[in-house]
C-alpha cells in the first residue's frame, strides 16, 4: 500500500477512536457485523449497479491504483533518457535510435519513439500520442467516479441500517431494559456510513485522480520529448525545454 494512503488511514482512525473514547464511548462499539456487512457490501453493489459489466472487470485495477504506489518515475529520470535519445539522434540520426527503442520499458515511450523513427509525420505523431492521453485521462476519470459514488451511497445506506435498527427497537419496546443498547446499535449503521465514506471511499477517488494527473504530466513530457527528438533539437535545448515543463520544488529536490 501506498504509505501516503496508509498514513491517512490511520490517522483518521485513531483520531476517531481517540475522540471516542475522551466522550467516554466504548471503541469496540464499532465492531458491530451486521453494520460493517450491510455499509460495505450494499455500497459496492450500489455503486456496481451504476457501471457497465466491461468497466467491473476493470475494478481490481481501480482498487489497485486508489491504494498503491503510483508507478510514475521522476521526471528528471525521464528527461535524461530523452536528453541521451537526442544526443544518439543528432550524431547518427533516427535510424540509430532502433536498437535503444527496444530496450525501453515504457510503453508509450516506446510507441512515439518507434512512430518518430518509421518517419510518421510530426503533427499526426503530436495528435496520435495525445488522444492516448486523453483517452487514459477519461478511463481515469471512470475509476475516481466509481469511488465517489460509493462515497456518496455510503451515507445514505448508513441511514437505511439506522431506520432498520429502530424499526427493531419499535418491535421491543416492551423490554424497556434492551431498548438503549439497541437504540445505540442501531445509530452505528450510520456511523459506519458516514466514515467509510469520508475515511476511505472519497478519498480514494481523489487519489486516483491526482495519480491520473502526475501521470498524464509525465506523458506529456514524454510527447515534448519526442517531437523534439525527432525535429533534431539540439540535447542542450531539449534539457531545457522538458526541464521547464516540471514543478520548480521538483528540479530543486532532484538537483539537491
Amino acid at each position: 500500500m501506498d504509505p501516503a494512503t496508509l498514513i491517512g488511514f490511520v490517522v483518521s482512525m485513531v483520531a476517531l477512536l481517540i475522540f471516542m473514547i475522551m466522550e467516554g464511548a466504548d471503541p469496540m462499539s464499532l465492531l458491530f457485523l451486521p453494520a460493517i456487512i450491510l455499509v460495505v457490501v450494499a455500497t459496492f453493489g450500489a455503486a456496481m449497479s451504476s457501471q457497465t459489466m466491461d468497466d467491473l472487470k476493470k475494478m481490481p485495477a481501480w482498487f489497485k491504483m486508489a491504494v498503491m504506489p503510483a508507478k510514475v518515475p521522476p521526471a528528471t529520470d525521464q528527461i535524461q533518457t530523452l536528453v541521451s535519445l537526442a544526443e544518439k539522434a543528432r550524431k547518427e540520426g533516427l535510424l540509430a535510435l532502433e536498437a535503444q527503442v527496444k530496450q525501453i520499458e515504457d510503453p508509450f515511450l516506446k510507441r512515439g519513439l518507434q512512430m518518430g523513427i518509421d518517419g510518421t509525420d510530426p503533427e499526426e505523431l503530436r495528435t496520435v500520442l495525445e488522444s492516448e492521453i486523453s483517452a487514459k485521462k477519461a478511463e481515469d476519470k471512470v475509476a475516481a467516479k466509481f469511488m465517489n459514488a460509493m462515497g456518496g451511497y455510503a451515507p445514505t445506506i448508513g441511514i437505511v441500517g439506522c431506520i432498520v435498527g429502530l424499526m427493531n427497537v419499535m418491535g421491543n419496546l416492551s423490554n424497556p431494559e434492551a431498548l438503549g443498547p439497541m437504540i445505540a446499535a442501531a445509530f452505528v449503521a450510520t456511523l459506519w456510513g458516514v466514515m467509510a465514506a469520508n475515511f476511505w471511499f472519497l478519498p480514494m477517488g481523489a487519489k486516483i485522480l491526482r495519480v491520473s494527473e502526475l501521470q498524464a504530466a509525465q506523458m506529456e513530457l514524454l510527447v515534448e520529448g519526442i517531437t523534439e527528438i525527432q525535429a533534431g533539437t539540439s540535447p542542450r535545448a531539449v534539457r531545457l525545454k522538458l526541464s521547464a515543463l516540471i514543478p520548480p520544488s521538483e528540479a530543486a529536490r532532484d538537483a539537491a
